[in-house]
C-alpha cells in the first residue's frame, strides 16, 4: 500500500498542535505515514514534526512562494507529489480546506472533507446536516483526499526521530500576492485543540461581562469561546467563535455559561467529553444535554465557582 501524506500546518515558525491528531488519524489508513512541511525558514517546524511517533519520513519543501502557504502554490507542489502516494490529507481548517479541494479538480478526485473517524482505508465518517447526522462515506477512488476534524482525534505521541529531506519546490509560484495579517496575540490554549473549553454567550451582556469567562478560563488553564450571537455582539473576537460557522472543538471539558444552545453552536461541541452548563432557564437545549448543569445568574455563581476553585488551590 502506498504512503500517506499528512500536510503538516504550522505558523510563526511551530508546529501547530493539530498537526499530531492528523497524523494519528492518518495511521487508521493502515499505510506508512510521512509528513509535508512546506514554507520558508521551516527547518524548526520539520525538527518538531520528526518528534510525532509514527511518522517515517518528513519532507521539507521551502520557496519564497510558499512562505505564506498560497494555496495556489501549495496545490501546485502536492500536485507534482501526488502519484507518490495512496493518500494525502490535511486538517479541516484554513490550509487544508483551500488546498484539498484545489487538488482534487487538479486530480480529477472527489475529495472527503471533515472525516471525524476513519473505519477503514476507504471509509470514513463525516457529520451532515449541521452535524445532526453522521455520512459513512466508502470510497473507491486510487488515491483519497482527506480533510481530517483535527479534535475529533486523539494527538500521536512524541518521540520519534523520522528523517527529514528536502523536496525540491523551485519550479513552485504563486499567483497571489500576500499584503499583509492581522493577529490577535493571546496566551490562552489553542481553542481548536484545547481539552478545557470554556463558553460565554449573548446572555453574557457585554465584552466586561465577557471577563467573568475569562478569569474562569484562566483559573482553569483553558481556551476562551463564545457563541455566533456573542460575537455579532461585539462582544468576543471573530477568532472565539465555536459553531458550524466557526470552530469545531471536542475537550474533555465545555463550560457553557449563558448559552441556550442553537443546532449550530450544538454541531461545534459536539465531540465535548463533558459539558458543564451555566444558565437561569433549566429548559435550555445545552441544559438538557449537559451533564451537570447549574441553573442561577451567571453573574452570581461564575465568580463563586472561580472563587472556589482559587481556595481550593485548582490552578493552570
Amino acid at each position: 500500500m502506498a504512503n500517506t501524506l499528512v500536510l503538516a500546518d504550522h505558523d510563526l515558525g511551530r508546529l501547530s498542535p493539530s498537526t499530531a491528531r492528523i497524523v494519528a488519524a492518518a495511521q487508521k489508513l493502515g499505510a506508512p505515514v510521512e509528513v509535508l512541511v512546506a514554507g520558508e525558514g521551516v527547518d524548526g517546524v520539520a525538527a518538531e514534526a520528526a518528534r510525532i511517533e509514527g511518522v517515517t519520513r518528513v519532507r521539507v519543501a521551502q520557496s519564497a512562494a510558499l512562505a505564506t502557504l498560497s494555496p495556489e502554490a501549495l496545490t501546485a507542489l502536492l500536485e507534482t507529489l501526488a502519484p507518490q502516494y495512496g493518500a494525502i490529507v490535511a486538517g479541516s481548517a484554513t490550509i487544508g480546506r483551500d488546498a484539498i479541494p484545489r487538488l482534487a479538480a487538479r486530480l480529477d478526485l472527489m475529495p472527503v472533507t471533515d472525516v471525524v473517524a476513519i473505519h477503514a482505508s476507504n471509509r470514513f465518517d463525516r457529520p451532515i446536516y449541521a452535524g445532526n447526522a453522521i455520512e459513512t462515506v466508502v470510497s473507491d477512488q486510487p488515491r483519497q483526499l482527506l480533510t481530517i476534524r483535527a479534535s475529533a482525534f486523539r494527538p500521536a505521541g512524541q518521540g520519534g526521530s523520522a528523517p527529514i529531506e528536502a523536496v525540491d519546490a523551485s519550479g513552485v509560484s504563486a499567483t497571489a500576492r500576500f499584503i499583509g495579517a492581522h493577529r490577535t496575540e493571546s496566551d490562552v490554549p489553542d481553542l481548536a485543540t484545547a481539552q478545557i473549553v470554556v463558553g460565554g454567550g449573548v446572555s453574557v451582556g457585554s465584552a466586561d461581562g465577557f471577563r467573568l469567562v475569562a478569569q474562569l478560563a484562566h483559573q482553569l488553564g483553558a481556551a476562551v469561546g463564545a457563541t455566533r450571537a456573542a460575537v455579532d455582539a461585539g462582544y468576543a473576537p471573530n477568532d472565539w467563535q465555536v459553531g458550524q460557522t466557526g470552530k469545531i472543538i471536542a475537550p474533555d471539558l465545555y463550560i457553557a455559561i449563558g448559552i441556550s444552545g442553537a443546532l449550530q453552536h450544538l454541531a461545534g461541541i459536539q465531540g465535548a467529553k463533558k459539558i458543564v452548563a451555566i444558565n437561569t432557564d433549566a429548559e435550555a437545549p445545552i441544559v438538557k444535554i449537559a451533564d451537570v448543569a447549574l441553573i442561577g445568574d451567571l453573574f452570581t455563581l461564575v465568580p463563586e465557582l472561580t472563587a472556589e476553585l482559587k481556595r481550593l488551590g485548582v490552578r493552570a
